[in-house]
């Protein structure tokens, strides 16, 4: 009768090298995505934050401060 079906055979022939494919293709994606993530939220935000920094920053001023707090120390 047609309400029986045969089973479908298990692909065995080059399954190991297409779950490698598989994977490897998973996998390089992933990296991809994660490094523009990571480069978009956390690099070009640090990037910014230490332009930020260093546009008002002086050096003369922060020596001074420390000098006469004490903590420099030299000869």
């Amino acid at each position: 009768s047609k309400a029986v079906a045969k089973p479908v055979k298990p692909q065995l022939r080059g399954l190991l090298h297409a779950k490698i494919k598989t994977n490897l293709i998973i996998a390089i994606v992933l990296s991809a995505a994660g490094g523009i993530l990571v480069k978009t939220f956390f690099g070009d935000w640090r990037r910014k934050k230490y332009a930020e920094f260093y546009k008002t920053y002086d050096a003369e001023e922060e020596f001074k401060r420390i000098k006469e707090l004490g903590l420099f120390q030299s000869g």
